[in-house]
């Protein structure tokens, strides 16, 4: 198995994408954290993981709070004793108007979706370093970070700050041997947007727009996200890789 033994933190896993990121890594032999605000979900899907037969500890954190990601760091240390892999996958998506968007629900996109996967990066990154740990980084960030869409200015810039992060950190942490990556997903089907999706029309619309002919699962996601997370892509570093269906190419 590619992971057997390693450490990895997967953030927002407690449903979705960071859901099925974490059940495929922990299938494959690693040792995985689950970081979630949603404390009850969380729990019940590191539960669901040990069931059969893998390793998983859920933590409660707001990777918005600096002070709660630091100790979501120290506590997969404590428990693992290493940092190999993490996955700064945790993010909000409200759907508002432009002109329907506040201050603090710009703020709250913002610090969750650019701030958030910053503040984990930094301090896994430093743990990585420390240990001498050649790591890996990957973010999810969106299509959306890309091309511009109706109700998600706030959405869609904070993705797009997530693209250029990752590519810094990649410079940065290069002379360490960690890499770090993003995998950019079109229109998946999660909890995220579920309510949206549930209108006939838009959801013939957004399967319409890929030329494959439908949306996104959690699991189309989470295979490109290993992919990057494993030693098959050890040159690969600073990329975007797109997961869409084809839909961007027909933009």
């Amino acid at each position: 198995m590619r992971f057997e033994s390693k450490s990895v933190i997967v953030t927002g896993a407690a449903s979705g994408i960071g859901r099925a990121i974490a059940e495929r890594f922990a299938a494959e032999g690693a040792n995985v954290t689950i970081a979630d605000v949603d404390a009850e979900n969380g729990q019940r899907v590191a539960e669901s993981i040990r069931s059969r037969g893998a390793r998983a500890e859920f933590v409660n954190a707001d990777v918005a709070d600096g002070d709660q990601v630091r100790a979501l760091v120290a506590s997969t240390v404590e428990r693992w004793a290493a940092i190999d892999v993490l996955v700064a996958n945790a993010g909000i998506c409200p759907f508002e108007e432009l002109f329907e968007i506040g201050e603090a629900s710009w703020r709250r996109v913002v610090d969750v979706n650019l701030t958030g996967a910053f503040l984990c990066a930094k301090e896994a990154a430093g743990v990585m370093v420390e240990r001498g740990t050649k790591g890996k980084i990957v973010a999810v960030g969106s299509l959306s970070g890309i091309f511009a869409s109706t109700q998600q200015a706030h959405y869609s810039a904070s993705k797009a700050g997530v693209n250029l992060l990752v590519r810094s950190l990649a410079v940065s942490l290069a002379p360490h041997g960690i890499t770090c990556n993003a995998v950019l997903p079109g229109a998946v089907e999660t909890e995220l947007n579920r309510s949206v999706m549930e209108d006939p029309a838009t959801r013939r619309q957004w399967e319409r727009r890929a030329p494959l002919g439908r949306l996104g699962t959690p699991d189309d996601i989470a295979g490109p996200v290993l992919f990057l997370a494993s030693d098959d892509a050890a040159w690969c570093s600073g990329s975007l890789l797109v997961v869409d269906g084809a839909t961007s190419a027909t933009l």
